[in-house]
């Protein structure tokens, strides 16, 4: 374990967010959002592979030998990992990100007005949306953890793999681990139903099946959070409504209108003092937007969000403004940030 074990060391002693270890390459660490090799030496990929698989149980190991790639979470004097290992051009790589020891508070967060009152929420669909690494996992995590601290809930979450720790305060949490405790987030998510859970953590929605599921969880009275890899709440809207087809899409529409709460889409940017920051859109579910939806003029969600400020919603452009004038960011990120998400929506 002496590759391993130092370079988890260096990441802790460092404050790394991510650490990339790939056989023949040079180790490299993301420090404050910038990538930085900590080593001249090439890693030896059969030595890297050993301490890799060593961490693995049996299961883990065939099926990181069927399919290539694995998700799993390590702790490590402390501090837990989540950990991805694969294979690339015949040799191993791992890309691992360090899970924070303590659940950060929203105002740590920083969450605006309207993301609070998402945790006030007793039913109906959330989804935090963004790029992988832009911090929706901890979003989350704050928002469950606030749930657990100011009331009785029975919350379940269903992971892959299981990421922060919860421990139960007003609240009774149980935290299942795709893998480890159930073979998938469907099969998870329609067993929960029957363990009467108040407010359910969907890692993600993957497949049709478990979007349905997820939807008709949160039409039966649970509060249901869950994940997708969008940039902008518009596109979330349309990834769950492009995985079905035909009749189904409508049935879709019509549920999704009405189940859901809001959309956060959310990324990260450096701050002046080298930390990041979270600059988010937020979009809430109005009688308007619900009309949108489901009619299907996705499209014109953005300009709901544009005239949406009365009723809690924020544009990218606004919140990138704000962190500018609050003297977190530069013009050089906030014009950057801005120029990407037009972009997107351009696209």
């Amino acid at each position: 374990m002496k590759i391993l074990e130092s370079y988890f060391d260096l990441c802790i002693a460092q404050k790394a967010s991510d650490l990339h270890l790939v056989g023949a390459e040079l180790p490299t660490v993301r420090i404050e959002g910038e990538l930085k090799t900590v080593s001249e030496t090439p890693l030896d990929n059969e030595g890297l592979k050993a301490e890799l698989l060593s961490l693995c149980s049996e299961a883990q190991r065939g099926e990181f030998e069927k399919t290539g790639d694995l998700d799993f979470a390590h702790e490590y004097k402390g501090q837990r990992f989540r950990l991805n290992i694969h294979m690339q051009d015949k040799n191993i790589g791992m890309s691992c990100r360090l899970v924070p020891s303590t659940i950060p508070s929203p105002e740590e967060l920083g969450f605006e007005a309207p993301l609070k009152e998402f945790i006030h929420l007793r039913d109906g669909l959330v989804l935090v949306v963004g790029p992988t690494g832009h911090g929706k996992s901890t979003t989350i995590a704050s928002m469950v953890e606030q749930i657990n601290q100011t009331r009785k809930s029975h919350i379940i979450t269903i992971e892959d793999p299981i990421e922060f720790l919860f421990k139960d305060k007003l609240s009774l949490i149980e935290q299942r681990e795709v893998g480890a405790d159930t073979i998938s987030f469907a099969s998870a998510l329609k067993h929960v139903l029957r363990q009467d859970p108040n407010v359910i953590v969907l890692g993600e929605m993957r497949d049709p099946d478990t979007i349905s599921t997820a939807l008709s969880a949160a039409e039966t009275g649970h509060l249901v959070f869950s994940t997708l890899h969008t940039s902008s709440a518009a596109e979330a809207i349309e990834r769950i409504i492009d995985a079905y087809e035909g009749s189904k899409q409508k049935q879709i529409l019509i549920q999704l209108s009405s189940v859901l709460r809001g959309v956060v889409a959310q990324h990260l940017l450096p701050t002046l003092k080298g930390a990041r920051v979270a600059v988010r859109e937020i979009l809430v579910n109005t009688p308007a937007v619900a009309n949108l939806i489901r009619t299907n003029n996705i499209t014109q969600l953005y300009s709901a969000i544009e005239t949406g400020l009365k009723d809690g919603m924020i544009t990218m452009e606004h919140s990138l403004a704000a962190l500018f004038d609050a003297g977190l960011i530069s013009r050089e990120s906030a014009d950057a940030g801005s120029f990407r998400h037009k972009k997107m929506l351009s696209s």
